[in-house]
């Protein structure tokens, strides 16, 4: 079974959105899907060749954005380079460290991960399995 999608919850669309731009930009995710409701922008997918993966979106049920305990999201970064551009622009745009880009032997000799949470709290990972 393959996942179609992920979305967490933010609680600003206009900050989660500046700082989705700059830190998928170097994955090579783009904004490519946005939702918007009257006139408010409410949510947007961002992804790859025209297929949203990975949502940023104000929560449907109109309380307040959280973060899930032990829950993050990793996204196929194809380099280490872009694991490092995705945890600088991230810093950039008001993230937090939660995992200085680095290798994690501990899953398997050549994952390399940087963790950061965004500016609702969310965990957010970019990795690159390749060998370098």
């Amino acid at each position: 079974m393959a996942i179609d999608h992920v979305s967490v919850g933010v609680a600003d669309m206009q900050r989660a959105k500046a700082f989705y731009d700059a830190a998928l930009a170097p994955l090579g995710m783009a904004p490519m899907m946005p939702v918007e409701i009257g006139g408010q922008l409410v949510g947007v997918g961002y992804g790859q060749q025209g297929k949203p993966s990975f949502w940023v979106q104000l929560p449907i049920d109109g309380q307040p954005a959280s973060m899930g305990n032990g829950v993050h999201v990793a996204l196929t970064a194809p380099t280490r380079a872009a694991v490092d551009a995705f945890f600088l622009a991230a810093l950039e745009q008001g993230g937090v460290e939660d995992g200085r880009p680095g290798l994690r032997a501990e899953y398997h000799p050549s994952y390399y991960a940087a963790f950061v949470r965004d500016p609702d709290g969310n965990k957010i990972e970019a990795v690159s399995h390749t060998p370098e």
